[in-house]
């Protein structure tokens, strides 16, 4: 029966993974067709991806608690730490856009791997059960995958460098943004799991079949936008 069991929410679990293919697809689609587009196309793509994901998230506060005062500040902390990084990411140059982006996907799809492969201790299984240290890992490994050869492929070729190999402090420097990345996209994760067991709901929304709502695909986003805009502001 145990094995029955298994089966079956497995087989549920699976069930849904061509309109997930299908909805990741058409995300893809007009994320790179907005970012091809240009101005003032891609503004208004981000825009709308800031309008939605608010909209989820005052929802979700108002669902969470019926204190009034802490719904106002709730609502108020979300659209400064969601309008602040939908800002930042409209003014980014386009290679900072694709090195955030594939930042994310990176620490998103490590972290997956590594934790379904290698399972093990939760980080705070109250929070998001799903959450694992090999997974934290994996984001690690990931971030830091994509960071080298972003860096290696982007930065270096508008900086006119033809340098193939890192020195060790560009490598320490390197896994350090990277786990700083995972970090933090992992933390954005967190943030939304306890808002959502606060307000009792699987999903933000169901607005993305297959996926949940637009804050499902956001909420490690937006922390990795600010940490971003906060170096490259530090930079200057």
């Amino acid at each position: 029966m145990d094995a029955e069991n298994g089966a079956g929410v497995a087989a549920r679990k699976n069930a849904d993974l061509p309109v997930r293919i299908v909805s990741a697809l058409v995300m893809i689609a007009l994320s790179v067709g907005a970012l091809v587009a240009g101005e003032p196309w891609f503004g208004w793509f981000v825009l709308a991806v800031v309008l939605a994901t608010l909209v989820e998230f005052v929802l979700l506060v108002v669902k969470a608690t019926p204190n009034i005062s802490y719904r106002l500040a709730g609502i108020l902390a979300g659209t400064i730490y969601i309008g602040v990084a939908g800002y930042m990411l409209s003014r980014f140059p386009l290679p900072i856009v694709v090195g955030v982006i594939g930042a994310v996907i990176f620490v998103d799809s490590f972290a997956y791997l590594f934790g379904r492969t290698l399972g093990g201790p939760k980080i705070a299984p109250a929070i998001s059960p799903s959450k694992t240290w090999a997974g934290l890992l994996g984001g690690i490994v990931g971030a830091t995958v994509w960071i080298a050869g972003w860096i290696y492929v982007v930065a270096r070729s508008v900086a006119g460098e033809t340098t193939m190999f890192f020195d060790l402090s560009e490598a320490g420097q390197i896994l350090g943004l990277g786990a700083a990345v995972a970090v933090v996209a992992q933390a954005g994760d967190f943030l939304q799991s306890w808002l959502k067991r606060k307000a009792g709901v699987k999903d933000s929304s169901r607005l993305i079949p297959g996926h949940g709502g637009v804050f499902d695909r956001t909420d490690g986003m937006i922390p990795v936008v600010l940490l971003a805009g906060i170096l490259l502001g530090a930079a200057r």
